[in-house]
């Protein structure tokens, strides 16, 4: 028996996005593709664009599928998918950085957040690790209804997102 796929792995298994045209009632992103198409993007490409957050930059999820969105010239990315790939991009910037990586060569998982401005108990480190790397790049966060949050994560939105 094999052994398990790092997040590494995955981030580099050649994947390719693709384009869904025809998306079934019910499915994650029928109600935002109002008819048109969807994109599945890849670990790779998710990664690519959330290196692209600056310093004391942030982008939610739903700015990350937007970029992706446009980028392939569809009405919306796959929302399950890229989640999936952000968290599977952010597990192999931490094998990375055990493996003694500086922290620059890192993608910098803790720039992207929930909607709302929320920070994200699912990345490495948990609220309290993303809260830590954002205050190092002098973006505040603070609770806001019991969860942690960048209240003032719309002005500090990554302009070059949807940069191809």
């Amino acid at each position: 028996m094999g052994r398990a796929k790092s997040a590494l792995d995955h981030l580099n298994s050649g994947r390719e996005p693709h384009i869904i045209h025809v998306i079934p009632p019910g499915a994650p992103g029928y109600r935002e593709a109002n008819g048109g198409a969807m994109v599945v993007s890849s670990p790779a490409e998710v990664d690519e664009m959330v290196r692209r957050i600056g310093p004391g930059e942030v982008a939610t999820l739903d700015d990350l599928r937007a970029a992706l969105a446009h980028r392939h010239g569809v009405e919306t990315a796959c929302p399950v998918s890229t989640a999936i790939f952000a968290g599977m991009s952010a597990r192999a910037a931490e094998e990375l950085r055990h493996a003694g990586r500086s922290p620059d060569q890192l993608t910098p998982r803790w720039r992207l957040l929930k909607r709302g401005g929320f920070l994200n108990p699912k990345l490495p480190g948990g609220v309290e690790r993303q809260k830590m790397l954002l205050e190092s790049e002098g973006v505040k966060v603070s609770p806001l209804r019991k969860h942690l949050a960048v209240f003032d994560y719309e002005a500090r939105r990554a302009a070059g997102l949807g940069e191809s």
